[in-house]
């Protein structure tokens, strides 16, 4: 039984609390390694490590940090394979969907090569005799990130290449789940040059995640995950005098007008729905067709390309649609939902429950699920799923259908598909939901644009990556500078306005 490690001060260095969380084969429901869990005590002697080297790295330049990112990156297209296999392995997803995930964090980084323009203060010169003034934006100090399965290459980059790349040491907990690709990046990430002690990550459970939210030297934490997690997280964080950002879960709609491309439609809602067996926070997973007509004309569409779905281990090929998911209790989780949703009164039109894969029987694969006439009274439309399963709710009119994404009580993102500009534009400008598409199934922002949702989707007042997180990681300073032409005699005692 393969033992895994945490990466501190440059080195793999055992766990020592005696406690360890089982890391599944997905495909085939057999555990393949054993993760240990921190105790408070290794994590704050993490915490110790990444204070001690932070100094010299926050005095390096902005430069020279963002040709460690450039190093970075070569490193991520050299051993792009050799990730994506072990993110496979352990999560579950296709190949082509793990380089994705390690694409996407890796255009992240990308952009944190700009750190030297992103970290330039402003200057006024002359704003009062003899007087100048001007900001700095300097590193927190160590900053954290406590990030989830679905992305275990993703969402750890778009946390620490930003907050290393102002000057900040970092300490990162993934997901126990799948914690090999984390572990992967720390070395890599000292490849690149980043000095030992910088980017550490410490694998663990709730003690963990407390130890990082008690520690008066961690001044910063970032967090991905469900709701109620979040808002723990948040609570807690800001009432130790922490900055921090928590994204939750989401339940995210896609509006189909009468005039919409119902081809165009359909395929958007099928690889947005059923990819990575629905464990994207966003996927779509609520399909909200306008008027009876337009819901039986996408239903039509939708059955003979939901049926068509291989579902598969990722070894199966690039042409798998979707594998497992995560964890024998994630796949009970999305039956049970399902079974919820049956005995609430929806149409179940592809119903996946008897899915069984022949060799892979104790893999956790779920089948893909449609259901039809779903109303908003239902579990299967207040909960966020994370599985296979899309939800179909009809309705009557446009006005309808956007109050539909606009009273759920998450937001994360939402989209539109329709021919028409002026309901594109509409949506666009009053839907309460922070990451819009139209025609664009997935509308997750590229690398120099900001990511986040709104209402119980997010908590915190800043995106993740693009110009938020290096406001994020760093704070502003601002001087004010004095040198008199002359000598004065005595001093004034007065506070004064400027002249």
């Amino acid at each position: 039984m393969k033992e895994l490690t945490h990466y501190i001060g440059g080195e793999h260095v055992k766990g020592t609390s005696g406690r360890f969380a089982d890391v599944f084969n997905p495909a085939t429901g057999e555990v393949q390694a054993k993760c240990p869990l921190a105790s408070t005590e290794e994590l704050n002697k993490a915490v110790e490590v990444a204070a001690a080297a932070q100094p010299a790295w926050a005095a390096t330049n902005p430069q020279r940090r963002a040709r460690v990112m450039m190093k970075f990156v070569s490193l991520l297209n050299r051993d792009m394979d050799k990730l994506a296999e072990a993110l496979s392995a352990e999560h579950g997803k296709t190949f082509p969907d793990a380089k994705g995930d390690v694409q996407r964090g890796l255009e992240v980084v990308e952009y944190c090569i700009g750190a030297p323009q992103l970290l330039k203060g402003e200057f006024t010169d002359g704003a009062g005799p003899g007087i100048d003034m001007y900001s700095m934006k300097q590193p927190l100090g160590v900053s954290a990130g406590i990030t989830p399965f679905n992305f275990p290459a993703m969402i750890p980059m778009w946390m620490f290449a930003p907050a290393l790349a102002c000057g900040n040491a970092f300490i990162l907990k993934p997901s126990e789940r799948d914690p090999s690709v984390p572990l992967m990046l720390a070395e890599l990430m000292e490849e690149a040059g980043l000095p030992k002690g910088l980017l550490q990550v410490v694998n663990g459970d709730k003690e963990a995640v407390d130890a990082i939210l008690d520690n008066p030297v961690i001044q910063s934490v970032g967090f991905v995950g469900s709701t109620p997690i979040a808002e723990y997280i948040y609570g807690r964080g800001c009432s130790n005098g922490k900055r921090v950002q928590c994204f939750g879960g989401a339940k995210n709609h896609m509006i189909i007008m009468p005039d919409a491309d119902m081809d165009q439609a359909a395929d958007a809602l099928v690889g947005a729905g059923y990819g990575a067996a629905g464990e994207r926070c966003m996927a779509i997973s609520v399909a909200v067709p306008v008027g009876d007509e337009t819901a039986d004309r996408l239903i039509e569409k939708l059955v003979p390309r939901i049926e068509k779905l291989k579902v598969g281990p990722y070894t199966a090929g690039d042409d798998v649609d979707y594998g497992p998911v995560v964890t024998g209790a994630a796949k009970e989780k999305i039956l049970g939902l399902v079974q919820s949703g049956i005995d609430q009164g929806a149409e179940l039109v592809v119903d996946g429950r008897d899915f069984q894969l022949q060799g892979y029987e104790d893999g956790f694969f779920v089948g893909p699920h449609l259901f039809d006439k779903v109303t908003p009274d239902m579990d299967i439309y207040k909960q966020e799923i994370f599985g296979p399963v899309l939800s179909t709710v009809r309705a009557a009119s446009y006005e309808e259908a956007v109050s539909l994404a606009m009273d759920h009580e998450m937001g994360n993102g939402t989209a539109i598909f329709t021919r028409d500009g002026d309901a594109a534009r509409d949506f666009a400008s009053r839907i309460n939901i922070g990451m819009i598409g139209v025609n664009v199934p997935i509308p997750v922002p590229l690398a120099y644009h900001t990511f986040g949702g709104w209402k119980k989707s997010m908590f915190g007042d800043l995106n993740q990556h693009g110009p938020d997180a290096f406001k994020f990681y760093t704070r502003t300073k601002t001087v004010t500078s004095r040198w008199p032409s002359g000598i004065k005699e005595g001093g004034e005692f007065n506070f004064k306005a400027m002249d």
